[in-house]
Parts: C-alpha cells; structure tokens; sequence
C-alpha cells in the first residue's frame, strides 16, 4: 500500500519522538531514556509499580517495532525501516492500533494524571510530552491547546487517543493529530 507524503511526514516526527538519544536510529535504550525520564519527572521512583509499567510496555512496544521493523536484524531501527514497515501494513485499522495503544496510553495516564481524573491539566501534559517525546515546553502547550478541544482546560483521556488515531489514520492537513508531536518538517 502506498502511503501519503503527509503520513510520511508523521512518521519522520514521531521517528525523531522515539528517537531519545538523538543518534538517528531507535533503539532499546531510547524507550529507557524515555520512560525513565518521564517515571522522574513525575516523582516515581524507579520501583514505583506505575514507572514499572510504563517501561514493561515501553519494552514491548520496542520489542514489537523490532520483530516487524528492523529489517537488517541490527538491533536498531532506521527511519527507512520504520516508514517501510507502516507502508507494508504496521497499522491496519483503527481498532486493532487501539488494542495495542490503548494500555499504554493508560500507563502514561497512571503517570501523569496525579489526581486520577482522567484528565490532563496544562503542567502534566507538558512534563509527560516533554519528557517521554522531547517536545519543547512552547511547543507542547501549543499541542495541549489544540488537543483540548472542548476548551476546558484540561485534555481527557479520549481527545488524546483521538489525536493519536488521527495522527496516524487521517490525511487531512490541519487534522487534531497532524499537530499531536508539535509541527511537522517540509
């Protein structure tokens, strides 16, 4: 299946989001960095059940991308590789994405959410952005912005997976997800 420029883009950015260390490629230790920074910075200590969580399904993510993904067996992921597998098929719907998303997205809400609400304020989504994908802090306030969009102040559980499955299944330029990892490359 041939996939848009636009989705090309996406993935480039959320490639760079994986990418923690910055080396060009991911890898296991990426989704360490990552989940270990983000356990931090919400005052989890590295034997918090929450942080464990986190990073048990980190670990399955990284271990899921690099059966389907890494083609040369190299132990790393390219952006070639990472956009081929997409193009052959990585996401088939939106329903089975959410099977496989759905419980991570709820173990970095264990994380971020302090008050169990469901609910992200401002602070929250910018500490769990910034620190599980890099976002800077303007740019992760100007996503918090857009993904609240009933304008309440807070971003919910279900406008963040609505964004993430825009992110990945809707083409249209000025979509919720175009803007979920902060604006996209030419």
């Amino acid at each position: 299946m041939a996939q848009s420029q636009f989705l090309d883009r996406k993935l480039a950015r959320r490639f760079e989001t994986y990418d923690s260390d910055g080396d060009g490629y991911i890898d296991r230790t990426d989704f360490a960095l990552a989940g270990n920074a983000m356990g931090a910075a919400f005052g989890h200590a590295a034997d918090s059940p929450a942080r464990g969580r986190l990073l048990e399904l980190l670990f399955d993510l990284w271990d899921y991308l690099a059966t389907v993904t890494d083609a040369d067996t190299d132990g790393q992921i390219s952006l070639a590789e990472y956009r081929t597998a997409f193009g052959a098929g990585l996401l088939e719907t939106p329903e089975t994405f959410d099977a496989g998303y759905v419980p991570f997205l709820d173990a970095v809400m264990d994380i971020a959410d302090a008050d169990g609400d469901g609910r992200l304020v401002r602070d929250e989504h910018i500490r769990w952005t910034g620190t599980l994908m890099g976002l800077p802090e303007p740019v992760a306030g100007k996503v918090f912005d857009r993904l609240d969009t009933d304008g309440d102040g807070f971003v919910s559980r279900e406008e963040i997976l609505e964004a993430i499955r825009a992110f990945y299944f809707d083409d249209t330029p000025g979509s919720t997800g175009e803007w979920l990892l902060g604006p996209l490359r030419d």
